[in-house]
Parts: structure tokens; sequence; C-alpha cells
């Protein structure tokens, strides 16, 4: 019996794994894309000012799509 539940724990585990990786895969336009950029060179890392400019973005996604994105400059500011 312990082998089955030990299976069915084992897919829940990576179902959940799959939908938190998509949910960290958040689709950005390209104008949205350079919108980010380009704020970031200005205010740095203050996402929710960032997202403030995108309609319909928080500043978790943006923030979580900035360090997708570029993980080593995310410490350098222009």
């Amino acid at each position: 019996m312990a082998s089955s539940e030990n299976s069915s724990c084992d897919h829940s585990v990576s179902r959940s794994r799959e939908k938190n990786r998509k949910e960290s895969q958040v689709e950005f336009s390209e104008d949205e894309e350079a919108l980010i950029i380009r704020m970031y060179n200005l205010v740095g890392e203050r996402w929710s000012l960032i997202a403030g400019r995108i309609p319909g973005r928080t500043a978790d996604e943006v923030k979580k799509y900035w360090r997708s994105r570029y993980p080593t400059r995310s410490t350098t500011r222009k």
C-alpha cells in the first residue's frame, strides 16, 4: 500500500513543480521588455514603479521576469 501512496504523492509533487514552472514563465511583449529595461536603468530594482508603467502587470511579475532574463544585471546599474 505504501508504494501506491508514494506514487500518488510523487505525481502531485510533479504537477506542483510543473505549475510553478509555468507560472514563473511570464510572457512579456517586446515593448514591455524595452520599457522594463529603460525603467530599470532609471530607477533600479523599484519593481512597483516599473510595474506601474505597464498596465496589468504586478511588481512580482516584473521582478521574476527580470531576474529570469537578466540574472547578472540585477545588481548593476547604468
